[in-house]
């Protein structure tokens, strides 16, 4: 653990810097594309293909993933630079990028390909090919939820000299923060230990009529609702520091703090307000 964050010249893929870390870069970008690529196709079968799982259009998963992923990517490529340049250009900060876009690009695959035939990807256990794809898909979510956590010690522990105090707080904490809360509420969602199969506690098993634009459930709690809080940490933190820096930057790092705690905050206040079967809205 301790060679990771401390990659040497002699760790980097290259002497050169700039070149080491464009590949890094180039590998984010493609991870990216990869997700948009699908969204394009998705989104036509949203139009013209009327299969419905639990009530609602089959591609209305995968497009939720493709945009969720692609923000995640985007999220890392973004907050990069942010991390000293010589462990920018290690192997450590590449073979997490690859271990994140490996996995993303995996688990979306897996979405769309259960889209395309009409099956259900998650809670699917129907054949052993599906079970055995979930436990996969389960690993490929942790993996890549690692991998955040991984960048955002990066940028703690090796941050360039010249980052914003705020910036670098909220990225830093923002991913590992994040990615901890990401995998707390995934678990309770991925096993089904409070009510069964399934991200509805209470009301009626169905994504039909759900709160626009996220489909949480409006008739009993829904487990959805403190994992995407909690996962959005991941951008939230940055964006709180990247305003601190401009507008309070003597702020800085007790403002981070203070976003920290609410986002925990909101995190446990709807998991609670879920697990008591309560709707969000």
């Amino acid at each position: 653990m301790t060679m990771l964050f401390n990659d040497s010249l002699a760790l980097a893929p290259s002497p050169d810097f700039t070149t080491a870390e464009r590949r890094t870069r180039s590998l984010l970008i493609v991870g990216i594309g990869f997700q948009i690529a699908l969204a394009v196709p998705s989104l036509i079968a949203l139009g013209i293909d009327d299969r419905l799982i639990n009530d609602i259009s089959v591609w209305i998963k995968p497009l939720k993933f493709q945009a969720s992923l692609a923000l995640m990517l985007a999220t890392l490529l973004l907050l990069l630079p942010l991390i000293e340049a010589r462990a920018r250009a290690g192997r450590g900060v590449w073979f997490t990028s690859l271990v994140a876009v490996v996995t993303a690009g995996g688990e979306i695959l897996y979405i769309t390909l259960q889209a395309a035939r009409g099956r259900a990807s998650h809670f699917n256990l129907g054949t052993e090919f599906e079970t055995i794809a979930y436990r996969l898909m389960g690993l490929g979510a942790t993996l890549l939820v690692l991998s955040g956590l991984v960048l955002g010690l990066y940028i703690l522990l090796r941050p360039r000299p010249d980052a914003p105090t705020g910036l670098r707080l909220g990225a830093g904490w923002g991913l590992v923060l994040g990615s901890i809360a990401t995998l707390l509420t995934a678990f309770p969602l991925a096993s089904g230990a409070i009510d069964g199969p399934g991200h509805w506690v209470g009301g009626i098993k169905t994504d039909m009529g759900g709160l626009p634009l996220f489909g949480w459930s409006r008739t009993g709690g829904d487990l959805r609702v403190p994992h995407f809080f909690a996962t959005h940490i991941m951008q939230a933190l940055p964006i709180l520091g990247l305003t601190l820096d401009r507008f309070l930057p003597r702020l800085a790092r007790s403002g981070i703090l203070v976003g920290a705690i609410l986002s925990l905050a909101v995190v446990a206040a709807t998991f609670l307000q879920a697990v008591q079967g309560r709707p969000f809205l």
